[in-house]
């Protein structure tokens, strides 16, 4: 199965977010994307591979789930980085 690299993509309703990469549940081994939102409160997200990389069926047209339209390279990373601000949460 095909990894999505690290980059921006964009998510077929529109929103883009930023791939970090690809982890494994601890119990299950289930790969699962990491990526965040660039949008309103830049929260974390992970989703299943097989649903990252499935496409979906809009108006009679198939389109990817998660398009990539850039990819990142270190600068980019720092660059990103300042631009976000993540809350801390304290327990």
């Amino acid at each position: 199965m095909k990894y999505p690299t690290a980059g921006i993509y964009r998510h077929y309703k529109g929103n883009r977010y930023r791939v970090i990469g690809v982890s494994r549940h601890s119990e299950t081994d289930e790969h699962l994307v990491v990526y965040q939102c660039l949008y309103g409160d830049h929260s974390l997200w992970v989703r299943p591979l097989a649903m990252f990389l499935e496409t979906v069926t809009i108006d009679g047209e198939e389109l990817p789930r998660f398009e990539r339209i850039q990819s990142l390279v270190e600068a980019d990373w720092l660059s990103l980085a300042a631009e976000v601000s993540s809350p801390i949460v304290e327990s």
